[in-house]
């Protein structure tokens, strides 16, 4: 690749002021100068050197995005539907900005705390950090950090979480299902912890709320391996005969749902009605399409690092941003007597 050295030979001018074109400081470059330097890197098809004018900068223009992914639940995080939509808003987002994006995906904790603290990012983004996750990382790395659906940040005031509001759409959607007839109602997750817990949370007070008794048995546990995956859902249909409704805590275990369901005879909404939570891609194209509760996945993603970038400037952000939820009524859930 052709150096500043040799371009300025070639074009009799000093080092300093095919930098100043290079790097945009044009006002300092007459136009018929600034002209000849840029007709001459056309013609090459000069790339500058990044690393050089970011180490000048003491800047790297990366930014970490470090996803927890549970051994017992994901074998391709990626796969999950809401987490590439999740990837896509953040990497939109920061490209735009004129930053990279370095992508670490483990179940380990401590093996994403050994690479991160090591990164060479200016900023960092934690997804899926639960119980005391976020403290050890932060212990580690002293740059600007923002998460995304944490809850556990207490004593982590120099977070930023960007969240949803997890226990109002979940209470929002069991309210519907009473509002449709429904008091047998029950809830489809595979952990009761974090985002999971908040919108569990939601579900009983909504039962509350509506003098419907909870029990223990009306949790239902999904296990998303693979190899776990057949004999779980075996269960949950043959139990599904105890209930008219079940509420799943996300898109994807509904519509896994609802075929293993349908492989059994069991109609939906006709036998039991079912819904999601996320509003993504599965659900939308599902038939009988799905009704859920809806959050903006990209636009998650592109608060999380349009926050990281406004820290970045060196602005003040909040401890907590909450985005909105919404019902979306569609054809799974019937209205009975």
């Amino acid at each position: 690749m052709i150096t500043i050295k040799e371009i300025a030979k070639q074009l009799n001018m000093s080092t300093t002021t095919v930098s100043n074109v290079i790097h945009g400081k044009e006002g300092e470059v007459s136009e018929d100068t600034r002209k000849k330097v840029k007709e001459f890197l056309n013609k090459v098809d000069y790339v500058p050197n990044i690393n050089a004018r970011n180490l000048a900068q003491n800047e790297s223009k990366i930014i970490g995005l470090a996803l927890k992914a549970r051994a017992d639940k994901y074998e391709n995080l990626i796969m999950d539907p809401f987490v590439s939509e999740l990837i896509g808003g953040v990497e939109e987002t920061i490209r735009n900005a004129g930053y990279f994006m370095m992508l670490y995906i483990s179940s380990d904790i401590g093996e994403i705390m050994r690479h991160v603290s090591t990164w060479n990012v200016d900023g960092l983004i934690l997804f899926g950090m639960i119980g005391d996750d976020g403290i050890r990382v932060s212990e580690k790395y002293k740059k600007p950090i923002v998460c995304i659906d944490t809850y556990s940040i207490e004593g982590l005031k120099h977070f930023t979480n960007v969240g949803l509001d997890d226990e109002q759409g979940s209470y929002d959607m069991v309210s519907y299902l009473i509002s449709q007839g429904h008091r047998k109602i029950a809830f489809l997750s595979d952990n009761q912890s974090g985002v999971d817990f908040a919108r569990l949370t939601g579900y009983k007070k909504a039962l509350k709320d509506a003098r419907i008794r909870y029990s223990s048995s009306n949790f239902l546990q999904i296990h998303p391996k693979s190899d776990d995956l057949p004999g779980s859902l075996e269960e949950i249909c043959q139990r599904s005969k105890e209930f008219s409704a079940i509420m799943c805590v996300s898109d994807l275990y509904a519509v896994t749902l609802i075929s293993a369901l349908t492989d059994r005879g069991i109609s939906v909404p006709g036998d039991i009605s079912i819904t999601g939570f996320d509003d993504n891609m599965l659900g939308q194209l599902h038939r009988p399409a799905l009704t859920t509760v809806h959050q903006d996945v990209k636009v998650k993603g592109v608060t999380a690092a349009a926050t990281l970038l406004k820290q970045l400037r060196g602005q003040r952000t909040a401890n907590q941003i909450k985005l909105p939820t919404k019902l979306i009524i569609r054809d799974t859930v019937r209205k009975i007597n």
